[in-house]
């Protein structure tokens, strides 16, 4: 430590906010605006003491969480989108109906269960509510695509028992489909919805409190002072703060949205193009979703669908993530390079390890969170401690600064330490006491009761974030009902697999090219949960692992922002970059060739995914066939990489780059013989390729 305070974050100056999906910023105004900021702090501190102690039914707590989405989705639409005061009261009485199915719910919690399948009138009725509120929540939040494609599925279970083989089935009455949609686990509160209360909800309030917490500016402080002097500093930065903020926020559009409006000037500014530059923030944005530890909501369902642990899914993530991360690194090393820019002044840049020394206590929380994760603790668990643990942080920080020598200021820290550190055998009730504690030692001054404040803002930001993220689960589970109810998924199954029986690429491109259809018009969490569920199970009977196939599936459903015509993530950074969003989504889709690259790759040879081993393991060991699968990638990335930027040591002709990008093919390929041709091609290439630029630069 130091004696500048290093133990005190920057706290007291609050982000700003960005506008959710769907939302612009805040809550509204007057009564109405409080109200809505009151809901979203009472649906944080529901989820957060269901999370500490889960003392209610599965089943009440899905209620419950759907119900919160819809009473503050619908007051929030109400408060910033309608114009009329009728308007705005009839949106209001949709979210007390929305949260008032939760409550029926968990009031006639028993007797549901006693009558399941043989539902009564009022069941009937809350049920249809039920669905219908799902729907126009979704259309309000998410956009019209994502419920159309959820309205196709409902109709295709109500009047699918008239339509031709094989898409026949046997007919259901309306009781029965209002059971399975608005009742059961597999419709509305189906495992999505589980997630979404379960995991992501606590995850996203987490991240809100880091963000609070300073976290963003130790980011934006450790990249500007590691890679700022790098060519092409600015972007470099850029794709650097972009990977760091993927560890706590798992978000793509609201990254490039909350991060793009200090990176995108300045690339800008550095003599990047419009178009470059927004493609970059929007690329390494959307990268956080694939980052380890915490990666995009897509994981948590990942991981709860398949039943396995968490940690299994961020361990087949991890080197994914970083070439993923590391083709962004080098496009930006060759687009600067071939116009010529250079880094920022290193003297204008701060110290990346002073910014660590001054902010080191919030890294904390987030190695807790790591720790636990790793060590076989469930997610909800991690999150929950990890997020504990920095509400115990930031509380702590106004009552440290109140002492004056260093010596006793370490005292304190150590002492609050130990005390939060000890959940781990005393349990939450525990790191409760030490929360209550610091809440109550804070209103005695000024200073505390600000700190207060700066926590109240998370619980109610974070509930907002979790918004377009939890109707999206629960639409989605209109589609997943349809598939269990009605059989279609072994129809659509049947079929990839008959493909793939004669070529297993062309089934992948054919999942590859769903996952970019679906991406067009829904958000990535919806597009897994669709495409995995039909062609998931068809890619495990073609033999390509488990993991891997619903990996595949999450790589393109992220893709699928980034690519034209729809490319979310690209409409996204236009503005700021004031550039045409078409023109950065095809430089986004060039950046992110690991992206489309690495899931082809990972299912031929599954060791890139830390998964099943291959011929060269059983040769070689395990590890070395690991290092052989990440090298060949990175030498497919360094040739795709110059071959789309057409510059490498110098500028490049038409037939170089066709050259660059057939060999990188060959090393993709994984056919017999591929690699070699692949290598040599490469190696003599490049080779001759440098020489021909130290030629040109010794006669220039």
């Amino acid at each position: 430590m130091t004696d500048a305070h290093p133990e005190t974050p920057t706290i007291l100056s609050p982000t700003a906010e960005a506008p959710v999906e769907g939302l612009p910023p805040g809550f509204g105004e007057g009564i109405a605006g409080k109200a809505a900021f009151l809901i979203a702090i009472a649906f944080s501190i529901f989820q957060i003491y269901i999370a500490a102690y889960g003392n209610l039914p599965s089943q009440v707590v899905r209620a419950m969480h759907v119900g919160f989405l819809l009473l503050l989705g619908f007051a929030l639409i109400a408060n910033l989108h309608a114009k009329s005061v009728p308007a705005k009261a009839v949106f209001w009485g949709l979210g007390v109906l929305g949260f008032a199915t939760g409550l029926y719910n968990w009031v006639f919690y028993t007797d549901l269960i006693r009558r399941s399948g043989f539902l009564t009138t009022p069941d009937l009725i809350v049920g249809t509510v039920l669905v219908v509120l799902v729907f126009e929540a979704a259309r309000r939040l998410m956009g019209l695509p994502l419920a159309l494609i959820a309205l196709i599925f409902l109709a295709y279970a109500f009047f699918g028992n008239h339509l031709p083989p094989p898409f026949i089935h046997r007919g259901y009455d309306f009781a029965q489909l209002v059971d399975t949609f608005a009742f059961g686990t597999e419709g509305i509160y189906g495992t999505p919805v589980y997630v979404s209360a379960a995991y992501i909800f606590i995850f996203v309030v987490f991240a809100a409190f880091l963000e609070r917490a300073g976290m963003i500016a130790l980011f934006n402080d450790f990249a500007l002072g590691l890679v700022g002097s790098w060519r092409g500093g600015p972007a470099q930065v850029c794709v650097l703060s972009s990977a760091l903020m993927g560890t706590i926020s798992g978000s793509g559009v609201a990254n490039v949205v909350a991060s793009g409006q200090f990176t995108i000037p300045l690339m800008k500014r550095f003599g990047f193009r419009p178009a470059f530059a927004g493609a970059v923030e929007a690329t390494s944005s959307m990268g956080g979703q694939i980052m380890p530890p915490v990666m995009g909501a897509v994981a948590f369902i990942m991981a709860e669908t398949l039943n396995i642990p968490y940690a299994e899914v961020v361990k087949a993530a991890i080197i994914p993530a970083m070439l993923y991360f590391g083709a962004c690194f080098w496009q930006v090393h060759l687009e600067a390079g071939k116009a010529d820019l250079h880094g920022m002044a290193k003297a204008d840049l701060p110290n990346p390890w002073d910014a660590v020394r001054r902010h080191w206590p919030l890294v904390l929380p987030l190695a807790v969170l790591v720790y636990l994760l790793f060590a076989g603790y469930t997610p909800i668990f991690a999150g929950t401690m990890g997020l504990a643990l920095t509400i115990v942080l930031i509380l702590g920080t106004p009552l440290a600064a109140l002492i004056g020598p260093l010596a006793f200021r370490i005292v304190f820290w150590l002492a609050l330490g130990l005390a939060a550190a000890s959940f781990m055998r005393f349990g939450v009730n525990i790191l409760s006491l030490v929360i209550a504690v610091l809440i109550v030692a804070c209103f005695a001054f000024k200073g505390g009761r600000e700190t207060l404040l700066i926590c109240v803002d998370s619980l109610a930001e974070g509930a907002k974030n979790a918004l377009p993220v939890g109707i999206a689960c629960a639409i989605v589970g209109i589609v997943i009902g349809t598939l269990t109810l009605t059989g279609i998924a072994s129809t659509f199954i049947g079929w990839i697999i008959s493909i793939g029986e004669n070529n297993l690429f062309l089934s992948l491109l054919l999942t590859m090219l769903t996952c970019l259809v679906l991406g067009m018009g829904i958000p990535t969490i919806p597009n897994y949960i669709i495409t995995s569920s039909l062609a998931g199970p068809a890619l495990l009977s073609l033999g390509v692992p488990l993991v891997v196939s619903h990996m595949f599936v999450f790589y393109f459903g992220i893709m699928a922002d980034l690519t034209p015509p729809v490319a979310l993530a690209a409409f996204a950074a236009a503005p700021m970059a004031r550039e045409s969003g078409l023109k950065i989504g095809i430089q986004a889709t060039k950046l992110a060739v690991a992206g489309f690259v690495v899931p082809f790759m990972a299912v031929y040879t599954p060791a890139l995914m830390l998964q099943d081993a291959g011929p060269i393991a059983a040769q070689f060991g395990y590890p070395v066939e690991v290092a052989y699968i990440v090298a060949k990638a990175c030498m497919g990335i360094v040739l795709w990489g110059a071959a789309a930027v057409g510059f490498l040591a110098r500028r490049m002709a038409w037939w170089e780059r066709f050259v660059a990008f057939a060999a990188g093919a060959l090393l993709v390929a994984a056919l017999p013989l591929t690699d070699e041709a692949g290598w040599a091609l490469s190696l003599v290439w490049i080779g001759w390729h440098c020489w021909r630029a130290r030629q040109a630069s010794a006669t220039a």
